[in-house]
């Protein structure tokens, strides 16, 4: 096969093959590119438990709202993933560091689960209590973050992706509520994307700042990204295919939208083989990946549910053919840089993993059905990192690090704070010291505290924008677009859509207004409230 480079837009990485390096890179072409480091193994286990919480996180509530047998197991598995993070916390952070992660990230798992209770009971007082819980522990897990990582991982940024994380779970989860099956697993998929920045973020935060525990390597180099490519395209064909299969069996109406999206990762593994191994080589991966391997499974399903011993049988010898066909191709694509002898027997435990995931729980027994997932699950981290250390291995100067001069150390100047200051009942908006009269008041409605959008916007130097044809408000704030509609409880942060928790309105002075805190998270600002008076405050 011919080998072609090509940038593909894979988890936000220019992946997988890097573009040519400049003819001189330095010392670090002395050392060979490894995907084996001690910094490239932190990332890669914070990519299995983030992602893993993520697909067992959707899986438990979808479950729980359904009524699923299983529901109950699924929790468990949920909540065994986090006690499984603890470990790891505990030996880089000590034993109260490692108590106060399980405490704060055993939590929310109830949170969540307390809200699709609260959902499915169609009781919005609780539903809203849900959500506030969620919100603190946002904050108090930023906290902890940023405190443990010595500011390695800065508070907002830690802020921002957790709080990103929980939208994608709750819009996943909404999603599925309202029937909508399509747009739940398109949010599926980016909210699984998200735990891969997240752990990008955490392990390279963590690496700074204890680099002699790693052995001064690094988490992001060319080569640990593809491995954490590799992670999150296998891990996310195995969570994808175990959840399909399930509901599949079931006969649940969404069976065939998980179907749609194990098309998608499909294409997205073909385009990375395209931007390795060129077209013909992407094109041959697909033909395999799909005839006798992702179709294969859904004729398993029909065989177990069916009970026909003999055509299970028959699909179980088509899928071992899938396993040495590519095999195979693996062998010749890397040139036996991950030779046929060692992936034949993953890719067979593979597979047996994935029909005994089904095989259990078409027999009810739910809790060897999750035990077997997760390991199935994790086993999809050590192929990608055969892989990836194949590829990286076959085109090692391709992954060379580009060595630069050490900069100049220029001081870090004290950061300076922005006030601003309103009061229930009162026109009065005072930002940094400058008293504004507005011609509206903030105000409690339905238990929150709406401000109005257009003063405080444009006191922090946004420009906000009314379009009257379609109720809808446009701030923009730096990047930064933000979209509102009176009477939603939803917007959009460039395109991406959120939840407000509560409705934009229009109040009697024809003032647009939203809860205070929601917009002031969303900026970055933090709020403050003390006998009717709301003081937002951030570091500039």
């Amino acid at each position: 096969m011919k080998m072609k480079t090509l940038a593909i837009p894979v988890l936000g990485l220019t992946l997988v093959l890097p573009a040519a390096l400049p003819a001189q890179v330095g010392a670090a072409a002395a050392t060979r590119a490894t995907v084996n480091t001690p910094a490239a193994d932190l990332r890669a286990n914070l990519d299995h438990l983030l992602s893993e919480h993520f697909a067992l996180a959707v899986t438990a509530m979808t479950k729980a709202y359904d009524g699923s047998k299983d529901a109950e197991e699924a929790y468990k598995a949920l909540d065994q993933n986090a006690l499984d993070m603890q470990p790891a916390i505990t030996s880089l952070y000590g034993e109260k560091g490692g108590a106060e992660f399980e405490r704060i990230f055993r939590a929310h798992n109830k949170y969540t689960d307390d809200l699709v209770k609260a959902t499915k009971m169609n009781n919005k007082e609780a539903r809203e209590k849900a959500l506030q819980q969620v919100q603190g522990f946002v904050d108090e897990f930023s906290t902890f973050l940023a405190t443990a990582t010595a500011g390695n991982l800065p508070k907002q940024a830690a802020k921002d992706a957790i709080r990103l994380h929980e939208d994608q779970v709750q819009k996943t989860f909404d999603e599925y509520v309202a029937g909508d099956y399509k747009d739940a697993y398109a949010a599926y998929r980016e909210g699984y994307m998200t735990m891969f920045k997240i752990s990008k973020a955490l392990s390279g935060a963590i690496v700074t700042q204890m680099p002699e525990k790693f052995n001064n390597t690094k988490s992001d180099t060319k080569a640990a990204d593809l491995r954490s490519a590799l992670n999150s395209l296998a891990s996310e064909h195995f969570a994808l295919s175990a959840l399909e299969m399930q509901k599949q069996f079931d006969g649940r109406n969404d069976y065939t939208y998980l179907i749609a999206a194990e098309g998608g990762n499909t294409a997205d593994f073909k385009a990375a083989i395209a931007s390795i191994y060129g077209k013909d080589g992407a094109n041959e991966f697909e033909r395999i990946w799909t005839t006798n391997h992702v179709n294969a499974q859904s004729d398993y399903v029909n065989a177990v549910k069916s009970g026909n011993t003999q055509q299970r049988d028959a699909v179980k010898q088509r899928i071992d053919g899938f396993t040495v066909e590519f095999a195979n191709f693996l062998d010749t694509a890397t040139a036996q840089n991950l030779p046929k002898s060692a992936s034949l027997p993953a890719l067979r435990t593979h597979e047996g993993q994935v029909q005994t995931t089904l095989d259990k729980y078409a027999a009810n027994d739910f809790q060897g059905s999750y035990a077997t997932n997760r390991e199935g699950f994790k086993t999809m981290f050590g192929v990608g990192q055969a892989l990836s250390n194949a590829i990286v291995n076959q085109f090692n100067d391709k992954f060379q690090e580009a060595s630069t001069p050490m900069p100049t150390p220029t001081p870090t100047p004290m950061p300076t704070e922005s006030s601003v200051w309103m009061k229930l009942n009162s026109k009065s908006l005072t930002i940094n010291g400058k008293v504004t009269m507005m011609d509206t008041m903030p105000m409690v409605w339905m238990n929150k505290t709406y401000i109005p959008l257009r003063y405080l916007g444009e006191g922090i130097g946004a420009n906000v924008q009314y379009d009257a044809k379609t109720q809808s408000v446009w701030v923009t704030a730096g990047s930064d677009t933000l979209k509102f509609w009176i009477n939603k409880d939803f917007m959009e942060v460039n395109g991406m859509r959120k939840s407000v928790g509560a409705k934009v309105i229009v109040n009697k002075d024809g003032r647009t207004v939203v809860p205070v805190r929601f917009i002031a998270e969303l900026l970055g600002w933090n709020v403050n409230f003390d006998a009717g008076q709301i003081h937002l405050t951030k570091s500039m």
